[in-house]
Formats: structure tokens, sequence, C-alpha cells
């Protein structure tokens, strides 16, 4: 299942939040090679994860972490913004109707549905929160996992050649998207917005919080 959690509501979810930031650095540090910072722990966090961002994360049905993706609103400090203007011509993004989407992590051995179900999730921010756009940089790797899922984003700019490319994409969120990425996830629509309003009950007030 999804789960909706702002970072101040990680402590609640301890086995999620631990299985989180050891699946960041397996995946970054370990698999992918980037140079993340990993603790005494084992996790993987870093500055954005501590401006209460909101994740969208799958729980297996033995609680553990199956992946996740985090998400802050581009009115704020935002990896792009910071790092990044580079592959935007020295631009920035920044929008409240425009979101920013980073680590997203698959753990290994994760159902292959996975990473679908995480970009239904992100589509149902967009849904209730108002939000049109979610913008994140990426690397080749992901093109064909974004293909294969059914939402592949509009490249707004680019570096690099080959294996070595990294980009910054902007998603838009269609009826005929979301029908797509559920039926990769096979996840029902009612099933999806029941996942939703668990977490949020009101999306109005949930986004109040997060701007």
């Amino acid at each position: 299942m999804l789960r909706y959690l702002y970072a101040d509501e990680l402590n609640r979810f301890p086995r999620l939040r631990e299985g989180m930031f050891r699946d960041r650095a397996d995946q970054f540090k370990s698999r992918l090679g980037w140079e993340v910072e990993v603790d005494a722990n084992g996790y993987e966090h870093d500055h954005y994860d501590t401006l209460n961002p909101l994740y969208v994360i799958w729980e297996g049905s033995d609680g553990r972490h199956g992946g996740s993706m985090r998400f802050l609103p581009t009115t704020g400090q935002t990896m792009i913004n910071d790092h990044f203007q580079h592959l935007l011509g020295g631009g920035t993004v920044e929008s409240p109707l425009i979101w920013e989407c980073t680590r997203f992590c698959l753990a290994r051995g994760a159902e292959s549905r996975v990473a679908a179900a995480l970009m239904l999730g992100g589509g149902e921010l967009m849904r209730h929160f108002g939000v049109r756009h979610f913008a994140g940089v990426f690397d080749a790797r992901m093109v064909r996992i974004y293909r294969m899922i059914g939402s592949s984003p509009e490249i707004l700019g680019s570096d690099g050649e080959g294996r070595d490319q990294i980009s910054v994409g902007l998603w838009e969120f269609t009826k005929e998207a979301r029908a797509q990425v559920a039926k990769r996830a096979n996840v029902t629509s009612e099933l999806s917005e029941l996942w939703f309003r668990r977490s949020f009950g009101n999306a109005e007030i949930a986004f109040a919080q997060s701007a």
C-alpha cells in the first residue's frame, strides 16, 4: 500500500523510516556510486530531508519499505535550483503549481509494480493538491523505467551523453496517464483514492501545511 508521510511523521513508522534511508544508501551510494553521505546507521539523508518534505512510500505486506519518493514545493529550497541550474541554462523552477520530486528509490527485490505505484501516488498529490507539474533531475537509466511505467517527462534541459547524461524533466498527470500508470501498478483508482484519504482526509489542509 501507499503511505503519504511528512518528515515530522516518520517517527510514527520507524520500520518504514529506517528501511527508506537504508535503501536510499544502498541504491544511491552502493549501486549507483553517487557522492552522497551515509551515516553510522547506514542511512542516506541530506539537507532536504530536514525541510519537512512529503514522502510517498510503498509499504509491503510485511510492513517493509519497498520504494519511495520525496516532494518539496519549488517555492522553497530545491535540489534543482540549488545544484542543477546549469541544466536549465542558469534558470530556475519556481511556482506554487510545481513541486520537485527527488530520491526516487526502489528497495532491492521490489515488485516491478512498485515504481508505477509510486508514480500513481505522485499523481494523486497533483490531483488533490492543485499541483500541475512535478520537476525532477534524473539520469539516463531512468528513461527506460519511466517509459515502462507510462509516465515520461518533458525534458527541460540535459548535460552529458549516453549513460552519463542527466536531465531535468517536467511531469504532468492526465486522466489517460493516471489510468495507464494505475494499470501498470495493478491498483484500482478506488483503492488509490482510499490510500490517499487515509493519509490526508482533507487535502486542502495538507496542502496548506506543505506550502
